[in-house]
């Protein structure tokens, strides 16, 4: 279980990274909130408190489960689940904003 605890903070720490960005640039991008889902844009203020929120979750993740940095299972599994979150958004997000350039 502390794997997988360390595994969902790295995936959260990668979701607050864009999320923070583009709020506190000004620019909209797509939340879980925006409709439809993942693909329309929010605000840059509902982008800020949803990046902010992944990054309140994911410390708190570590706060409990403390990582030593270096090459040991517990880095690994909190690099892996940035990791693959980043290529999972990485590719979707490029998705969308291919469909969303092709429609205009």
């Amino acid at each position: 279980m502390h794997y997988v605890t360390l595994f969902l903070a790295g995936a959260f720490l990668c979701n607050c990274i864009p999320h923070l960005a583009v709020g506190l640039q000004g620019t909209p991008f797509p939340t879980p909130f925006a409709k439809p889902r993942g693909v329309g844009n929010s605000s840059p203020l509902v982008n800020f408190l949803w990046g902010s929120a992944n990054l309140l979750i994911a410390v708190t993740r570590l706060v409990r489960h403390p990582v030593t940095l270096g090459v040991n299972p517990e880095c690994l599994s909190l690099a892996l689940g940035a990791l693959l979150l980043g290529c999972y958004l990485s590719r979707h997000f490029g998705k969308v904003r291919r469909e969303t350039t092709v429609a205009l």
